[in-house]
């Protein structure tokens, strides 16, 4: 696993071992940060099941302003702090432990411009937690879903509107954005 491109490109990331651990794979990741590459540079970003931290982690190589790390294991940030200082970015970022409900209930409202959703397979935990997620995201930011093939998402969920659905194998990253007010496109 490595940073694909910018700042901190070609560098080795580590990772968490076991049968829980599963990293994005760098097709996976190259095609999801192709999806949404224009709207990288400047942005705050929040990688919610962190794990190794590698999707928060490419981002700021690609130019993002800041990644907000959430895992509720310590296991897990350990891994990302030291994936941090290995490609220089620990003054970027900012790391919680905890469950993704309990930061998101502390979370203040329109905090991010993207969000990465890459939680464990197989527990249905993207349809619960998409409308609270979407109550922190910023007007014209998106939301990253990785997810596996029979994980089948709404195209409309709370505020928010599936964009597109970008196909891996037996892997799905959906991208979702809010939805614009009929009543606003009409002015």
């Amino acid at each position: 696993m490595r940073v694909i491109t910018g700042k901190a490109k070609g560098i080795r990331l580590k990772t968490l071992e076991g049968l829980d651990v599963r990293p994005t794979t760098d097709r996976v990741k190259e095609g999801m940060f192709s999806a949404i590459q224009f709207d990288i540079p400047g942005a705050r970003v929040l990688d919610l099941f962190a794990g190794s931290g590698q999707l928060g982690i490419e981002a700021l190589s690609r130019g993002a302003k800041q990644t907000v790390f959430v895992d509720q294991s310590a296991e897990s940030l350990n891994i990302v702090k030291e994936n941090l200082k290995k490609t220089n970015f620990i003054d970027f970022a900012e790391l919680h432990q905890k469950s993704a409900g309990q930061f998101l209930r502390l979370c203040p409202e329109k905090s991010f411009d993207l969000i990465f959703l890459d939680p464990p397979y197989r527990n249905q935990m993207l349809e619960k937690i998409l409308p609270e997620v979407s109550r922190i995201l910023r007007p014209g930011g998106k939301i990253i879903a990785e997810h596996e093939m029979n994980c089948q998402l709404p195209e409309e969920i709370s505020d928010l509107i599936l964009q597109k659905n970008y196909f891996y194998g037996k892997i799905v990253v959906s991208v979702f954005s809010e939805k614009i007010n009929a009543e606003e496109t009409e002015s």
